[in-house]
């Protein structure tokens, strides 16, 4: 087998274990997966928003996930590490999933889309671009893009600031595709720089001990679990939240 192919059936291959990570690890909030070959094994590293549900009770989730990885899609020696996501909102992977999720219970699709870009732009996005297209109101197919804040379209800054994913949604309508491109604030590099901007830019860094404590004491308990949780608690939220219609009939 020649190369290309080889590079084709390594892509495919990928391919098929994200689509399956997405629907296994679903309530983990997965994101992403890393592979690279060693000479002892693979090292799989899965970025998740909640670790210990893909871990499972004394390692039960990993040994499963670990026998699936070797038999169906046949790597050698996997050895799977669970790597955490801090901030999930700014992850598209993430919101890719949380959206089709309300898509797919019936959500109006632009509530649920201007309650995706609420939640990126509060989490601290730069900017953000929200795709939709397939049978969102009748027969025929048609799309929406929506977008809010700074979003670089090209260049070398939207390689580096910009990531994006897409996902697919049957509904009852037909299927609907979703693409979401998020603007990351701390993966901006600027051109110049003064020198004094630098020293406050430190000042700022240097958080007292105290105000640690106190946010560390201010964790909710009651924080949900899972993404079905945060799903169902984010549907109570969508309805108040304002369309464009709506909008344009208060100003009429």
């Amino acid at each position: 087998m020649s190369s290309v192919k080889n590079v084709i059936n390594d892509s495919y291959k990928l391919m098929l274990l994200k689509d399956y990570l997405r629907e296994a690890i679903k309530e983990a909030g997965f994101s992403g997966v890393d592979i690279q070959k060693t000479p002892t094994g693979t090292r799989v590293g899965l970025h998740v928003t909640r670790p210990g549900i893909v871990i499972g009770r004394k390692g039960s989730g990993i040994r499963d996930l670990t026998k699936v990885l070797e038999t169906d899609f046949g790597l050698k020696n996997p050895q799977i590490s669970v790597i955490e996501i801090t901030k999930p909102e700014l992850e598209p992977s993430v919101m890719c999933n949380r959206m089709s999720q309300h898509l797919a219970r019936g959500t109006a699709f632009r509530r649920a889309v201007m309650w995706t870009m609420q939640t990126i732009m509060e989490a601290g996005a730069m900017g953000v671009q929200i795709t939709t297209s397939g049978k969102l109101r009748g027969d025929r197919s048609s799309f929406e893009k929506h977008s809010k804040g700074v979003l670089p379209r090209a260049g070398h800054q939207a390689t580096v600031i910009v990531s994006e994913d897409i996902v697919h949604v049957p509904t009852k309508m037909g299927l609907i595709g979703v693409r979401i491109r998020i603007a990351r604030k701390e993966r901006f590099i600027p051109e110049f720089e003064l020198k004094a901007i630098k020293k406050e830019a430190k000042k700022v860094e240097e958080v007292p001990e105290e105000i640690e404590i106190i946010e560390e004491a201010q964790i909710d308990p009651t924080k949900p679990r899972t993404e079905s949780e945060v799903i169902e608690l984010e549907e109570k939220l969508i309805e108040t939240v304002e369309t464009f219609e709506e909008v344009e009939e208060e100003l009429k």
